[in-house]
């Protein structure tokens, strides 16, 4: 546990990196996207290469892309999620906040209106209704 004025050190998880499972609809795997029905098969060398350069393809890819536009990106998120708390923190919770104290005066006077003028009509019309009796014949 940290100590009052300094900062926690999280250790991030380089072998799991998806821990909820955020992006486990992504299945970029070769038997996830190419497959050949059983009287429908290549060759095998041909098989195994498309293997190895889809496999390759993707991963090079996927890593030039990342380490080109990654850490830009990153700090682009952090920083719309820090703009974000930072507006609820400091403007919509307070406005919130003012909203509540205003409308309960308005609720007030609702419930005041409610129960002289609609509750007392309920009221009669529950008086006149209790007497009524209902016979199946």
């Amino acid at each position: 546990m940290a100590k009052e004025g300094e900062e926690a050190k999280v250790e991030v998880d380089l072998v799991n990196r998806d821990p909820n499972q955020l992006n486990g609809h992504l299945k970029v795997a070769f038997e996830d996207v190419l497959g050949e029905p059983e009287h429908a098969h290549s060759i095998d060398c041909l098989w195994r290469n498309s293997y190895g350069c889809f496999t390759g393809g993707k991963n090079c890819c996927y890593k030039f892309v990342s380490v080109l536009s990654g850490l830009c990106i990153a700090l682009c998120w952090g920083c719309t999620f820090a703009m974000v708390a930072f507006s609820n923190i400091w403007c919509i919770t307070p406005c919130t906040k003012v909203f509540k104290i205003f409308i309960s005066v308005f609720r007030e006077m609702w419930e005041t209106y409610w129960d002289c003028c609609v509750g007392a009509e309920c009221k009669a019309y529950g008086y006149f209704f209790s007497r009524v009796k209902v016979q199946q014949g």
